[in-house]
């Protein structure tokens, strides 16, 4: 019967149990950086879907007000009061409007497609629709504050400096792992009526391999973490700042719309419309109040689009779904 046993000198044990943990919380940062990814990328399609829904019932307010102005038109060429060439040039326009229709629906089915497959595509029912309000949601908070915030909440930020700690912890165990055991052993040999018992003590005598190699090699990579670290730093207070820029500039072309544009391109439109119907106003006139009318709409809806987008881009940026 035997029994053998190695003494681990220079606290190998410890020093494995650190650099495991320190590894896991690195790897732990970087599965909430992803999951930080996977967030923006959702929102984004979901504000994608959300502009959709809102072109496509753009798109059928229009349909349905042009026909009726189509009606009203057809009925005045019957009743001679317009010419043919009017009519026909309503009837022209309005394949315009029907365009817009079947693009917005195309825009949208697409949308909830793109949006399934990052939910989980066997998750969600093919005909789910989405709980939303599209609209202007301001931000109060500063770039100094966000900046702070992203420098204690990203989580790659955590990481660079998590990994730091573990390459640390790397060097100490390999500066441990250079320091050689001792085994020991004790045997019993039991022959006839003769009891042995024998003791043994076993440990390898360097000379030439003492670990050097991955020792230097694991403090390069404390000296690699740090300049990660540094380099994660200035990224997350380079898109921080990127993000602001872009909400700022969105912010103020959204409330050119909502300041007075909006309202002034509905309140032509009307007027014109009622004109027209009348016969107080001429058809260029009527389809130019249109068009612009159209297109101040449309182009409302994109900016308030691009401006959820970048709050979306600067929650990313920060770190947090929280903003000021």
């Amino acid at each position: 019967m035997g029994l053998s046993y190695l003494f681990e000198r220079g606290k190998k044990r410890q020093t494995r149990l650190r650099a495991a943990r320190d590894q896991t919380a690195v790897t732990r940062a970087q599965v909430s950086d992803t999951e930080r990814q996977l967030e923006y990328n959702v929102a984004t399609d979901f504000v994608n879907v959300e502009l959709a829904e809102s072109t496509l019932e753009l798109a059928n307010q229009d349909l349905k007000s042009f026909q009726n102005t189509v009606d009203i038109t057809a009925a005045r060429y019957k009743a001679g009061d317009i010419g043919l060439d009017d009519l026909l040039k309503m009837k022209l326009q309005l394949l315009q409007f029907q365009t817009d229709l079947a693009q917005a629906k195309l825009a949208r089915a697409q949308g909830l497609s793109d949006l399934r497959q990052l939910l989980g595509y066997e998750s969600v029912s093919g005909d789910y629709d989405l709980a939303g309000s599209f609209d202007y949601a301001p931000m109060h908070g500063g770039l100094e504050d966000l900046q702070s915030t992203a420098l204690r909440s990203r989580p790659d930020l955590l990481a660079a400096q998590l990994g730091v700690n573990a390459a640390n912890s790397q060097f100490q165990l390999q500066k441990a792992i250079g320091k050689r055991d001792v085994t020991g052993t004790i045997n019993y040999t039991h022959v006839s009526d003769l009891n042995e018992i024998a003791l043994y003590a076993q440990m390898p005598l360097p000379i030439f391999d003492r670990n050097q190699g991955e020792i230097k090699r694991a403090g390069f990579a404390i000296t690699q973490a740090q300049e990660q670290q540094l380099y994660t730093n200035g990224q997350v207070l380079t898109d921080v700042r990127d993000a602001y820029e872009s909400w700022q500039a969105n912010n103020e072309i959204v409330n050119l719309y909502r300041n007075g544009y909006l309202d002034d391109a509905q309140q032509s439109r009307d007027i014109t419309d009622y004109a027209y119907k009348r016969g107080a106003a001429s058809l260029l006139d009527f389809l130019d109040a249109e068009r612009s009318y159209r297109a101040t709409q449309l182009g409302y809806r994109q900016a308030l689009a691009s401006y959820l987008l970048s709050l979306e881009q600067l929650r990313e940026a920060v770190g947090t779904r929280s903003l000021p």
